[in-house]
């Protein structure tokens, strides 16, 4: 299941820079979860041949994250955020003025990415 969510993200970032025949076929496999066969008979390209394009799609869009580390920053705001809301939400229960400092400082973390 990781594996599919890591593609899709990556996919959501990078996708756009895979040509388009390399984009249908990978939607296919990851969002529509075709196999590779059904792919093949539709592309009229042998299952190898699909099987060999996502390999090659996955070592690209990994390339990608590799350089420009978007899907990472994405997670890293994510859990910020996360970690704001918590505390805003434990502020509200409790009042502590300690709690509103630590969530600006999140919040200014995320303002940095």
């Amino acid at each position: 299941m990781e594996k599919i969510v890591r593609q899709g993200l990556l996919y959501d970032f990078y996708g756009e820079l895979l040509t388009e025949h390399q984009r249908h076929v990978y939607e296919d496999v990851v969002f529509h979860d075709f196999s590779l066969s059904e792919i093949a008979q539709e592309q009229g390209i042998s299952r190898q041949g699909v099987h060999d394009l996502i390999k090659r799609c996955d070592r690209i869009l990994a390339g990608y994250e590799q350089k420009l580390k978007l899907v990472e920053k994405f997670r890293r705001t994510q859990k910020m955020a996360g970690e704001i809301q918590g505390l805003l939400d434990e502020y509200t229960k409790k009042k502590e003025p300690d709690l509103l400092t630590r969530a600006r400082v999140l919040a200014g973390k995320i303002g940095e990415e």
